[in-house]
């Protein structure tokens, strides 16, 4: 039975037109050019000094028409943006909050045949599917807990929870292990940064995921492993968790057989990226 659940945190911003690929192609961190209609992309708007300010998932309807799956909070800011990198461009850039409605099927491990603008498989890992639609077009049902721990479990970070966007570099929140990053696609705002953070190795801390001795400590909460600050916790369900780390400092406690602890609950912790 398929398990359709609204993301009702979720808005869709509608970018199309003449120039509407070559203009999200040359802006954001993945690869919109080669975008075909039955895939999305995980991808981010960075300031020029490469933090992130706004991460989605892009669909291509065909005809030049994207949907951008974003945050709810930030769609009009998105939007805002958008318009001012419009400049010349042949390209609508419009807010389809209310008209759209993003909708995740974490279950399927194939497109489920539903009455959808746009679906696709998840790029950022075992997800499953996303479809965009018109509300009430398909049912949906209260699955959003089950949602967040499969989303904490596969180690996709929540923007605003997991990291700060204008604050957060693209490696530290995991997009070049999400397939967020296409490092071969030529330049894109803040370009220079990401690729200078890849060659010469400067990722110093990560979202990574953990495990807690009980239940995991809210968001906000300071790491410790001894008299060292190593992180902070993120987005929790049950026993597991996400925090930004230091990277550095967690080997260092980890080599010294020190036990990283936030809010009272010891933590253990896996590599970033490991499954």
């Amino acid at each position: 039975m398929t398990t359709a659940i609204l993301l009702d945190d979720r808005a869709i911003i509608e970018v199309a037109g003449e120039d509407a690929g070559k203009f999200l192609h040359n802006l954001v961190t993945n690869d919109v050019a080669a975008l075909k209609a039955d895939e999305a992309r995980y991808a981010a708007l960075l300031t020029p000094q490469g933090k992130i300010l706004f991460d989605f998932l892009v669909f291509a309807t065909g005809e030049g028409r994207y949907l951008l799956d974003c945050p709810l909070d930030l769609a009009a800011d998105l939007e805002k943006r958008l318009n001012i990198y419009k400049l010349r461009s042949k390209v609508t850039v419009t807010n389809r909050s209310g008209e759209l409605d993003a909708i995740a099927f974490p279950d399927e491990t194939e497109a489920p045949k539903v009455e959808a603008v746009a679906i696709a498989a998840d790029p950022r890992g075992p997800l499953g599917f996303r479809a965009i639609a018109e509300p009430g077009k398909i049912p949906t049902e209260d699955g959003r807990r089950a949602y967040e721990a499969r989303r904490i479990h596969a180690g996709v970070p929540l923007g605003g929870v997991d990291f700060d966007y204008g604050a957060t570099f693209p490696h530290e929140a995991n997009m070049d292990l999400l397939a967020g990053i296409d490092f071969k696609k030529g330049c894109f705002v803040g370009q220079e940064v990401v690729s200078r953070m890849k060659h010469r190795g400067l990722v110093r801390k990560r979202i990574a995921k953990y495990r807690a001795q009980g239940d995991a400590p809210g968001p906000g909460e300071a790491i410790r492993a001894g008299d060292v600050e190593i992180g902070v916790t993120g987005s929790r369900q049950d026993g597991e968790g996400l925090a930004m780390i230091r990277l550095d400092r967690l080997g260092d406690a980890l080599a010294a057989g020190a036990t990283p602890v936030a809010a009272g609950a010891n933590l253990s912790f896996e590599e970033p990226g490991a499954a």
